[in-house]
């Protein structure tokens, strides 16, 4: 499974594009809010010969939905999150009005996924793992096979979601980290919905949100 990934917004969130042999692809949290950032990521879809087929939020909050409406309209692609975020994405017309953010209003989400489900395009299986914490009912997708995971907004390099926001929460935060993430092979990329790639082995070691918790 190859991964692209583009930084979009004034949030600098990360928009991730999965595609394997097939051609392919599914993407993940498109955060492009203007004509330059939606020009780039069509551009990359279209100069590689990629067929998008799945639209996935980790979850809803603002700055990972901003290009939801352009993805689901250009690709005509339905939204597929966990059912509990809908409130999180009713939420982003009131959030973006009083931050002064361009959004053009998001599908709501059709297609619904949770713990122990598997998402598939091409020859590429995606396990839904439910990691609440950052947001009430976010989601994380692993690809076993390749040994890839997009986090969200759930485990950055050396630091952890933010739990201060509505539907937050710390403690089931780290719960999240330690027991759908840490049985995960050391080796796994960890792909987070801000900032660089790390490792389930960099971050057991060396984070220090991870430390004798």
């Amino acid at each position: 499974m190859n991964v692209a990934k583009f930084t979009f917004n004034g949030f600098a969130e990360n928009t991730y594009l999965l595609y394997d042999e097939t051609k392919e692809c599914a993407i993940i949290d498109p955060g492009c809010n203007n004509q330059e950032e939606r020009n780039l990521l069509e551009a990359f879809i279209s100069s590689n010969g990629l067929k998008p087929v799945l639209l996935l939020n980790t979850h809803c909050h603002i700055d990972h939905v901003l290009g939801n409406h352009f993805i689901h309209d250009r690709y005509k692609l339905p939204l597929t999150s966990h059912k509990g975020e809908s409130k999180e994405l009713a939420a982003c017309e009131m959030v973006s009005s009083m931050y002064g953010i361009q959004y053009t209003k998001s599908p709501e989400i059709s297609l619904f996924v949770d713990e122990g489900d598997v998402i598939r395009f091409g020859n590429t299986e995606l396990d839904v793992l439910f990691t609440p914490g950052h947001s009430s009912s976010s989601v994380s997708f692993s690809h076993k096979a390749s040994k890839q995971l997009m986090a969200g907004d759930v485990l950055f390099q050396g630091s952890i979601g933010r739990t201060d926001l509505p539907g937050g929460n710390f403690d089931t935060l780290i719960a999240s980290i330690k027991s759908k993430f840490f049985p995960l092979e050391p080796d796994t990329i960890v792909y987070p919905g801000h900032g660089p790639s790390t490792s389930i082995k960099e971050e057991k070691a060396s984070n220090p949100f991870l430390q004798n918790v």
